[in-house]
């Protein structure tokens, strides 16, 4: 996504349920994997949250593969940002394109959150949304599940999504699916939109959105697979 001065800005956040270990990275520049920036800052250790030019310098003292501007800059997206400056340069309100991430669980029951974005077309002033953030946009506890979490970041963030829809699991023994659905209706309440997706640590799955759609798959040891776009689509 491209910010408001015509720049590319990256986050990302991994975090390992077992150890609650995580690595987290805001505004990086020039990293071509940013969550693979984030699982060096995990295993580093040292720090779980760098931004910046901090976080550049990380990934590059790391040796991970670099990349220029041009490299992130997609057709897609540069007709997004045209259109967001002949508008006259408001916020993205509407967040069409967002957020990747993925949840898994082990055979030891083990899980594992992993979240990237390019941030919202047109953002401004080193603007963090919640998908680095260690609790908001990315969360994952073996006494709980691990989450992660797409859409208007500002409202993921003051909810704190992921801890919140974790401490319902963990503490009052909600299912995945009734958790995610509570605290996505609260987000929803505030104002906000998007999504998350959920696994347990006992192989259970789940998602829940309130738009009208969600890029979204999953895939289990028994063989299930499903992939879906829309809300109520058949798998």
């Amino acid at each position: 996504m491209f910010t408001h001065d015509g720049t590319l800005e990256l986050d990302a956040a991994i975090m390992d349920g077992r150890t609650r270990a995580a690595g987290a990275v805001a505004a990086a520049t020039a990293t071509r994997n940013p969550v693979g920036l984030a699982r060096a800052i995990l295993d580093d250790g040292r720090h779980v949250f760098l931004a910046g030019k901090g976080a550049d310098a990380f990934s590059r003292e790391h040796d991970l593969p670099q990349a220029d501007a041009a490299w992130f800059a997609t057709d897609e997206r540069r007709r997004q940002f045209a259109e967001f400056q002949a508008d006259g340069g408001g916020f993205d309100v509407d967040m069409k394109y967002g957020t990747v991430g993925a949840v898994a669980c082990d055979t030891h029951g083990h899980v594992a959150a992993a979240t990237s974005s390019g941030g919202v077309t047109g953002k401004r002033w080193g603007r963090i949304g919640d998908t680095p953030v260690i609790g908001a946009g990315t969360f994952a506890d073996d006494r709980a599940c691990a989450v992660s979490c797409t859409g208007s970041g500002e409202f993921f963030l003051r909810v704190g999504v992921g801890h919140e829809i974790a401490a319902r699991v963990r503490l009052s023994g909600e299912s995945l699916q009734i958790a995610a659905d509570a605290v996505l209706a609260e987000v929803k309440a505030l104002g906000g939109t998007g999504g998350v997706i959920v696994a347990g640590p006992d192989g259970d799955m789940a998602w829940g959105f309130n738009t009208v759609g969600m890029y979204r798959g999953r895939a289990s040891s028994e063989g299930s697979r499903t992939v879906a776009i829309y809300a109520n689509e058949p798998a």
